[in-house]
């Protein structure tokens, strides 16, 4: 390029993670851009994120841009490098398999490895051993990974046989000219990328399973087959997450569920449908009250809606028009109904049949409401994602000035519920969706009075760009449980749309009619999702007062049961249980373990000729000559308290 031509060069400017601007050529790259900022880091450079999206190095820079550089030092190194991966088991199942009749889909990468779902492969469990070492000799291969830009009609030509991808290039073609492919050695793939760059970076790979998913997730569409993989920069780094992996299959709590007779989802009932067993209902029940308490000091009243109502509901509220997709509609005579999706619709209908002055409010209703959503069939999984489950449901109607104190006082009861099950948790502010109801004006006053409310409480908090509701902007709450795991629970959202949509007002202290605003919130998220965490949490070994079965008494022997039964009556406002089978202690001690009860009571001749008892704890502590009222006094104030583990004899 001549002196002259570098001076007319149109310029652009990118904004760098410290706020700084980088000023670089009109066609510069992410790579070109990491060059400028110095020779090291355009070396080093993997990918590039652009306004926070993932892109190839090769990738154009843009004016404006928010730009970040990937190196194999960044958190998103894992990505790219797990998106190689991938590639190299398509390339793999290609090279061990026929590759004329197996067709590709999609293989990207996930939170915990990659995945790559083909058509008309016929493989199972034994064949994944092979297919490791193959993929070890792609990567020891050490292949280039070139990334190609081609035309739609060229692209066309490559995939000519291969249905689903050929479906991707349509869509692709709508909007661009070129698309990108990604070839190493023999073999290739349309993809945007980004990836590593040569196969030989690509640490350690395992493959994992073998699934069934439907083409687009949709089940009108061919079943496929997905291969589950996971690869790290090294093997330290693989067995953690195996180790952790082996630890949540522990406590998974469709086993747990089913060993503890808590749940069961049944094929004659309907999936995503559960059914509650007495021990489970039992669970289930202790966390209502627990939170009706908390609703009840804090002044709600509970209201109930029906499960199902005319869609004029939801064409009002917006769910409609959001949710339709997700919603189970039917007809009746005339006319069309839907199981409700949501509780809010109802409440503010409730709200709508009153008239009301400022003095009222705020108005504060609850509902332990269930709820239907029409997943996937193939995303159900256990209690995790049903088609119904009940939300701890909350609604508030207040005036503007009352937004503060009331999103500071449910965020008490939020941390109130989470400080009392021991779970450490982390904030985040959901803004505006892309999907969305009401005016830039109303959701920008909605996020900036969530963030008024964080930043004056001091809260560390993250923001999350799109993640909040269709009508309003929310603060999540996300939970970690015993082995590190992240899960998504209580939430408050803040609604300046549906009291427009329903006509909500209440009079002034001027006399005038005026708009409330409408707060949704949920302490504990979805009781289905937070009895599954429990669960898992816990590995099914409750606090005292959740356990489905608290005590239970152990005779010696037959001569012993008629004691056993005696004391256990003096435990008759606990869960308490005799076992009065024929069988040694031993066995039922071991019994008692098994069923993760907190606590047995051990009585044999000894203990009914003195009036007491021996207690024994799920750690297998164990102690003799217990005052009967000693224990029993122990279990209220640990139960009453609320106290995460059994601590008879962890005070000793």
């Amino acid at each position: 390029m001549s002196e002259s031509d570098s001076q007319s060069q149109e310029r652009i400017t990118v904004v760098l993670p410290d706020g700084s601007e980088l000023e670089v050529d009109d066609d510069a790259t992410v790579e070109d851009c990491a060059y400028e900022i110095g020779p090291g880091l355009g070396s080093d450079t993997v990918a590039g994120k652009l306004d926070g999206d993932l892109v190839a190095k090769e990738e154009p820079a843009y004016d404006g841009a928010e730009l970040e550089i990937i190196t194999d030092g960044s958190e998103e190194y894992l990505e790219v490098m797990r998106h190689s991966a991938a590639h190299c088991l398509a390339q793999a199942v290609e090279r061990l398999y026929d590759e004329d009749a197996v067709k590709l889909a999609i293989g990207p990468p996930t939170d915990e490895g990659f995945y790559y779902d083909f058509d008309n492969l016929e493989i199972d469990e034994e064949d994944l051993a092979d297919l490791e070492a193959e993929i070890e000799s792609i990567i020891d291969e050490d292949y280039d990974i070139e990334r190609e830009v081609v035309s739609i009609d060229e692209a066309e030509e490559r995939l000519a046989g291969e249905p689903y991808k050929l479906e991707l290039l349509s869509e692709f073609a709508d909007e661009n000219d070129t698309v990108t492919f990604y070839k190493q050695g023999e073999w290739e793939d349309l993809c945007a990328g980004p990836h590593v760059d040569s196969t030989g970076e690509i640490g350690v790979v395992e493959l994992l399973e073998i699934a069934g998913a439907y083409w687009r997730g949709d089940e009108d569409n061919t079943m496929q087959t997905r291969i589950y993989g996971t690869a790290f920069e090294d093997e330290s780094d693989l067995e953690d997450f195996l180790e952790r992996k082996r630890e949540a299959e522990k406590r998974d709590h469709r086993r747990i569920g089913n060993e503890m007779d808590l749940f069961s989802i049944q094929d004659v009932t309907g999936p995503g449908l559960p059914l509650y067993h007495p021990a489970g209902k039992t669970v289930l029940s202790e966390l209502e009250g627990f939170v009706k308490d908390l609703n009840e000091d804090a002044g709600y009243d509970y209201v109930e809606t029906p499960h199902v109502f005319k869609t004029d509901l939801w064409h009002r509220s917006g769910h409609y028009e959001n949710y339709q997709d997700d919603m189970f509609i039917f007809d009746v005579g005339d006319d069309e109904f839907g199981l409700k999706p949501m509780n809010c619709p109802g409440h503010a209908a409730i709200f709508q049949d009153h008239s009301w002055s400022y003095r009222d409010l705020p108005i504060r209703y609850a509902e332990n409401g269930k709820v239907y959503r029409k997943e996937q069939r193939g995303e159900l999984s256990g209690l995790s994602r049903v088609w119904a489950f009940t939300i701890d449901d909350g609604h508030l109607f207040i005036r503007p000035d009352q937004i503060r104190q009331e999103v500071e006082e449910i965020m008490d009861m939020i941390t109130d519920v989470l400080e009392t099950f021991d779970l450490d948790y982390e904030m985040a502010l959901a803004t505006r969706p892309e999907k969305s109801v009401g005016s830039d004006e109303i959701w920008d006053r909605a996020e900036e009075q969530l963030e008024n409310v964080l930043e004056n409480r001091a809260h560390d908090y993250e923001v999350e760009e799109g993640d909040g509701a269709f009508y309003g902007p929310k603060i999540d709450f996300a939970f970690e449980d015993a082995i590190g795991r992240s899960w998504d629970g209580p939430t408050v959202q803040l609604d300046f749309n549906m009291p427009e949509r329903f006509d909500l007002n209440y009079v002034g202290e001027d006399n005038e009619e005026h708009r409330p605003v409408m707060i949704h919130r949920a302490l504990y998220g979805s009781y289905e999702r937070f009895f599954m965490m429990l669960i898992e949490h816990y590995e099914g070994r409750f606090p005292l007062w959740l356990a489905p079965e608290q005590v239970r008494v152990l005779p010696i022997s037959d001569d012993n049961l008629g004691y056993a039964h005696r004391v256990a009556n003096e435990f008759d406002d606990f869960r308490v249980e005799v076992d009065g089978r024929d069988s040694t202690l031993e066995r039922k001690i071991r019994a008692a373990h098994d069923d993760r009860v907190p606590y047995q009571i051990i009585v044999g001749d000894n203990e009914e000729e003195d009036g007491n008892i021996s207690v024994r704890d799920r750690f297998e502590d164990q102690e003799y000559d217990v005052e009967i009222d000693e224990f029993r006094e122990h279990l209220e104030a640990e139960r009453d308290e609320q106290r995460t583990e059994p601590d008879f004899l962890q005070d000793e």
